[in-house]
């Protein structure tokens, strides 16, 4: 691992932090307070996990310190993160978001569900997979109100380029032409989602 593939690392981190941000600003009125609470909490701690990688790489890199307890804590906080995301924005798109009769947002049962955090990697690959899922059906069901093929595309790539993702983080992370390929693979989908997201949140 040299420095310029730790540096490149945070690219695909800034690319969805901007997202985020993106959605946050764009979708707020459209979501109950509790679908919100969810997806900013998720987003946040998927950024952190992101940058967590990223850092330990770096200082790695530049032989300051092995820092393993950034990396370890990166797959669990991102699979968490990536459930609490995708059960906000499902939330949104498939659940009614405002009273009819008082006009005020209220929370649903289904936000006040919280998931645990367990040991092992089985059920972080399938809460990466689901939550990933889970936002861009959301987000692609927005599209598809807004009447914007363009985004649907771009959230179906995304997720490929996601799944794609997650089978190359099951390699031999060793080898410098895989961290290369699955860095690049990541920027992909990173990048997909933030064209996405900036047509369905443009006015």
């Amino acid at each position: 691992m040299n420095v310029l593939m730790a540096l490149t690392d945070y690219i695909p981190v800034a690319l969805f932090t901007v997202t985020a941000i993106i959605l946050q600003r764009g979708l707020y009125e459209k979501m109950s307070k509790g679908a919100f609470a969810l997806f900013s909490a998720g987003t946040i701690m998927i950024t952190v996990a992101g940058f967590f990688k990223a850092t330990w790489k770096l200082l790695y890199a530049l032989q300051i310190c092995d820092f393993e307890k950034l990396n370890l804590s990166f797959f669990p906080m991102q699979s968490v993160g990536f459930l609490l995301a995708g059960t906000g924005i499902t939330a949104m798109a498939f659940f009614k978001q405002k009273d009819s009769e008082t006009g005020l947002y209220g929370v649903s049962p289904l936000f006040l569900t919280a998931p645990a955090v367990f040991s092992g990697t089985f059920i972080f690959v399938c809460a990466n997979v689901l939550g990933t899922l889970m936002i861009c059906i959301g987000l692609s069901k927005e599209a598809k109100k807004q009447r914007k093929p363009f985004a649907i595309a771009m959230f179906t790539l995304s997720f490929v380029f996601m799944l794609i993702m997650g089978y190359l983080s099951s390699k031999d992370f060793d080898k410098a032409l895989m961290n290369w390929i699955a860095q690049g693979i990541n920027t992909l989908g990173q990048f997909t989602l933030l064209m996405g997201s900036l047509k369905i949140t443009r006015k």
